[in-house]
Order: C-alpha cells, then structure tokens, then sequence
C-alpha cells in the first residue's frame, strides 16, 4: 500500500478546475488516456456535485427538462473514467508553489462546513471555469432579475414561474400589470430560445389545472435588446428567421432598447420605456469569474478572461493552461478570440487532451485552431433555425426546421458521446424515447 501510494505521488499532476462542457470532457479523456495506465495522476475540481451542459439550461427554466433525469454525477465519472474529483471552488493560486487554493465547501442544507479550506499541488494546470452573466452593474439587477448561470439558477426561476401561475389561479382580483409577465433582458441565443421555450411550456403548464389563466391574454413574453437586432452574432438571415418566429409567438421583441433599471415589478430603459414583469431574466453579457482577475500576476482581459497562447499555454506561465469560455484564445485573421461557445470548448478539449499528452512525452505543443461549424438556434418545438458552415459547403448554408433541429440535438449528443462513448448514447437515447411517453410534458413543481 505504501508503495502504491509512491507512485501516485510520483506521478505527474495535472489538476483541471472547472467541470463543465470542456472540463469534464478533457479530463475524461486525459484519465482514459494517462490515468488508466498510470502515466499522470488527473484531478478535476468543481464546486458542484453534477454535471449539465449547459445550452439546456434555457429547457431546465421553462420546465421542458427535468435537469435530475439529464445530470452526470462527477464523482461517478471518475470512477468510470480514472480521474480524482475534488469538490470546491477556487479563490486563489500560488504559482510559485505551484497550488490551487480552494474555499472552504459547507453543506447546502446544514450549512455547516463540509470541507475545510485546502491547497492541491500541481505540476500542470489547467482553467477552465467558464464564465458568468455580465450585469454591467445595471441597478436592481443583482435584486430583481435572474441569470441562467448554473442548474440551481434555471430550477429557481422555474419554481418562481410555477408558484406566479399558482398565485393567480387562486387570486379573486384582477391581475396586476406585471403579473405573468417575463422579461428577457439579451436576445442573444439564450435569450430567444429561452422566449420561445417558455412560450410553449406556459401554455402546456395551464392545462393541468390553471383554469383561471388565459395564456393567451394573461402570459406575456418580452425581449429587450440594446443593440440594432436580435441574435448579434448570427447572420442576419438566421436572425430575421428568428424575429418573424418570434413574433408569429406574439413575443415582444424591443431592439435598440438599453437596460438601465431592474425594478421588482419590469424593466425600465434609456428611453424612459417601462415593461410591467413579475420575472425578470438577464442574459445578457458575460465575464469570467472576478477571482481570475489579477490571479497571482496571470494575463487577462477586461472580461476577467485568461490570455492565452494559440497552444491554450498562459502568457505568463508555461505549467498554466485556460480553455473555453474564460480563455482569450488568438483565432487568427477573426475576431480578437475565438468566440465564447459549446463547440469551442469541445474541440479546445480535443485539442488539449492531445498537447498535455505531447507535454508529458517532451514534445513541442501544437497551436490550436478553431473551426466554426455554424451556429443553430432551437425556438422549441416551433423550429430550429441557424447557419453551417464548412469547405464543402464553400461559405455558410442556411438551415432551418426538422434538419436543423436534428442538427441541433447531435451537439447535445456529440457532448455525451465525448464522456460516455457511443454503446450508451444509443442505450440512453431509446431509453428516453420509452419513458418520455408517461411523464408530463412541463415540470409541474
């Protein structure tokens, strides 16, 4: 035993921080790869428990998705997988020592300290901690409005749209003009598929025993966007797509509407605009966590994100790494960095998994460089819009309905493939298609 214990500590380190889509998908592959054959020792760390990608996030707040049916237990994935999960959130890094420094971790219903703070060394790390909604420290935002940053934060509003509905079934008076009504503050994608989302769900809500709600006269869904059009990113074709979709949904689309004000009861805007709101959503913006600004002397920028070099190697350390969302990755002759999305965390994870391997043997790391598939879109089950892009296809091809939509759930699907391979996908897959059949098609609580 003491010998075994030897080794382990021999090996080298390589702690990952973040357990998301890119995470977990690298240190699934890095444990089958190094750790089943004992060539390095791969930790993973992440204050949550569980796993959920998070493009389904929009689907766990409308209550289209029972997130507990769709999560993934890390500890769990580090058995199956032969990686160390480590529960907690990091405040700190001491390069010089070469430690992350971890938070203390207190239980969620005793709200006593589980575990105490703590230091895990490492040989090679690697960030990749995501990032969160940027409020832009609008007033009342933080009080009033929600983001859809994590599970907890889609369940909690999901519970707050069932309980509004609940409140003005039972009500004798008349409803107030904010009730019923939400406001999404961004029509980036998480913003409109979540309008289009929450369009059905509502509807299929009141059916199961809301008899004194009208959907069509008492729910109201409305967008608020500062910029000239919805979907900014996207081809302006995706976008208009989009916006006739949006609005044959008689959601209220408010483009060139800035953000200036979260009230308890809507959302006022520069151009002294108010829109009456029970629920307020922002999903607007994003920056990575604050703690990595300034973290112990690493390069960011203005969004709190890790400066990288094109191999995903910091600027100023060569054993500290960033991937996805809180990386500022060089995507040469385009944008400053590559963007911030699922399918650039994926193939960063690909990517990486192959560097720390070429890392261990001695070998020079390769660059990274990013390939745009194309963006899509799911407004529900009403249609799935967006763009693919390719050498084949010479450009970008503009795709919408049943095959985009068949598009849009193989992302998903790519995801579980990378952590679980393609025998349980399938397996999963029929599985779901049986027990869909016998559920309530909306969370009901």
């Amino acid at each position: 035993m003491a010998d075994q214990t030897q080794v382990r500590e021999a090996l080298h380190r390589i702690v990952i921080v973040g357990g998301g889509a890119g995470g977990l998908e690298l240190a699934t592959r890095l444990g089958d790869r190094l750790g089943r054959k004992r060539r390095a020792r791969i930790t993973l760390v992440d204050c949550s428990r569980t796993h959920l990608w998070k493009p389904l996030l929009h689907e766990v707040a409308a209550g289209s998705m029972d997130m507990y049916e769709h999560d993934l237990d890390y500890l769990a994935q580090a058995r199956w997988h032969h990686f160390e999960f480590q529960l907690g959130y990091m405040d700190g890094l001491d390069r010089a020592r070469r430690v992350v420094k971890l938070g203390p971790t207190f239980d969620e219903t005793e709200h006593e300290e589980l575990i105490p703070r703590r230091e895990i060394p490492y040989d090679t790390l690697v960030l990749a901690v995501g990032t969160r909604t940027n409020d832009f420290g609008t007033p009342g935002a933080r009080e009033h409005a929600i983001s859809l940053d994590t599970p907890e934060d889609a369940e909690h509003f999901h519970r707050r749209l069932v309980n509004a509905c609940i409140r003005a079934n039972e009500q004798k008076t008349a409803l107030a003009p904010e009730q019923l009504h939400v406001a999404i503050v961004g029509a980036g994608a998480t913003g409109v598929e979540l309008a289009a989302e929450l369009h059905k769900t509502t509807r299929e809500l009141v059916a199961y025993g809301f008899e004194q709600i009208d959907p069509e006269r008492d729910v109201r869904l409305s967008i608020v966007e500062a910029g000239p059009r919805i979907l900014p990113i996207l081809p302006e074709r995706v976008a208009l797509a989009a916006l006739g979709l949006l609005q044959g949904l008689k959601v209220d689309v408010h483009t060139n509407e800035r953000v200036t004000e979260i009230r308890a009861d809507g959302v006022v805007t520069a151009s002294g605009r108010t829109i009456p709101a029970e629920l307020t959503v922002w999903a607007a913006g994003i920056k990575a966590p604050d703690f990595l600004k300034d973290l112990d002397g690493l390069e960011t920028n203005r969004v709190n994100q890790l400066v990288v070099h094109q191999t995903l190697r910091s600027t100023r350390d060569p054993d500290v790494f960033a991937m996805g969302d809180c990386a500022c990755c060089p995507w040469p002759d385009h944008a400053p960095c590559v963007p911030a999305r699922a399918q650039a965390a994926h193939q960063e994870a690909s990517h990486l998994g192959r560097n720390l391997t070429r890392r261990l043997a001695g070998k020079p790391l390769q660059p990274f460089v990013y390939r745009d598939f194309g963006s899509l879109v799911s407004l529900g089950e009403y249609s799935t819009v967006g763009s693919l892009m390719g050498r084949l296809l010479g450009g970008a091809l503009f795709v919408e309905g049943l095959f985009a939509r068949i598009m849009y759930i193989s992302l998903y699907r790519m995801h579980l493939y990378a952590l679980h391979g393609a025998a349980r996908v399938i397996f999963d897959l029929l599985a779901r298609l049986f027990s869909r059949r016998t559920e309530p098609r909306v969370k009901l609580h």
